[in-house]
């Protein structure tokens, strides 16, 4: 076999595909490769530059391929996407990713140990059953509005619901609704009392690890935000400046600029969603203290004067998105609690 020295990877579940190409970038291989027969490749393979697509599996596999002396980097599947010719294909998406480990420029996604990923597995956990639980909720509420019983909103007031269900001589309720909606009930404690044990480990991983706790000290960053960027950004060091880590996360505004002339349009939303919404909430919590406390943060109140409120939120988020980085970088802590 001719000289390999890049190797494109396109993972899959059972099949993969790989393709092997010289120096110059002259194909020399692109075949298949059962599941069972991934990891005997790459030890018998001399050690080369070898791509993946970020994926859900991609951390694991550039773990162990890099046990064999390998350079493994992962590419985001959108920046392989230019590369591939024509058509949807396993081996043209392998020749693509060949090609596009190779380039100057290309932008790389940091390999994740096993802790990094188990971290990441509680938050999405938990995000996961807050879900189950808001539409248990949601149920609850619609069948009780039915009915003509209403209550506040918010989760705490779902309890006034529950008592209502498990009261027998209330007579608003027929027997089958009861039996029905007592169900309901009984799955939203249950939820509730698991997202409130999976809150309990987060905060305590987050006390341990010095980093989370310097984050804490920005205002409208809490355990659940500090532990989701140390588990979803391993390598913050990564990103050029506090600028390309607010790009990244999408809370930026999108450009379409040309022959000279800046066109900016809403936030691009790139990057992870749940960090995204997560900062933009912590935001919103911060400007509605603002709102009513004199001694806010001179620039909070001046934003919250010239712009709408969601605007403000967004705008406080990208902040706090460069805050988070230069803490990371930098060290420190931040010292005014009235600042952010």
């Amino acid at each position: 076999m001719k000289n390999v020295s890049t190797i494109g990877l396109d993972l899959a579940k059972n099949v993969f595909q790989v393709h092997g190409a010289e120096d110059d970038g002259t194909p020399v291989f692109n075949r298949k490769l059962r599941r069972s027969e991934v990891m005997k490749f790459f030890r018998e393979r001399p050690a080369c530059l070898v791509g993946m697509e970020a994926c859900g599996s991609s951390h694991y596999w550039a773990r162990e391929i890099a046990k064999f002396g390998h350079d493994v980097r992962l590419i985001p599947p959108t920046y392989v996407k230019a590369f591939v010719k024509r058509g949807k294909t396993d081996a043209a998406d392998a020749e693509a990713i060949s090609e596009a480990v190779t380039r100057k420029t290309m932008r790389f996604v940091p390999i994740k140990t096993a802790d990094q990923q188990a971290a990441a597995m509680v938050l999405k956990a938990r995000a996961l059953l807050v879900r189950q639980r808001t539409q248990a909720i949601n149920a609850l509420r619609a069948h009780l509005a039915e009915l003509g019983i209403i209550a506040a909103g918010g989760v705490a007031k779902v309890e006034a619901l529950i008592a209502i269900i498990r009261d027998d001589e209330d007579a608003r309720l027929p027997g089958p609704a009861r039996f029905a909606l007592s169900m309901l009930a009984e799955q939203i404690e249950a939820l509730t009392s698991q997202i409130d044990e999976l809150e309990r480990a987060i905060v305590t991983e987050v006390k341990r690890d010095e980093d989370a706790r310097r984050l804490t000290s920005i205002p409208g960053v809490g355990p659940i935000i500090a532990a989701t960027v140390k588990a979803l950004v391993p390598d913050p060091g990564g990103f050029k400046s506090a600028r390309h880590f607010a790009a990244w996360l999408g809370l930026t505004p999108r450009a379409h600029s040309s022959g000279g002339k800046e066109r900016l349009g809403k936030i691009s939303k790139m990057g992870n969603p749940e960090m995204r919404s997560l900062l933009v909430a912590g935001a919103t919590s911060v400007l509605r203290i603002a709102r009513s406390d004199a001694k806010a943060s001179p620039w909070l109140k001046a934003l919250l004067a010239r712009r709408p409120f969601k605007v403000a939120a967004v705008a406080l988020a990208n902040k706090m998105a460069r805050i988070i980085w230069a803490l990371l970088n930098k060290g420190g802590s931040t010292s005014n609690p009235k600042c952010p």
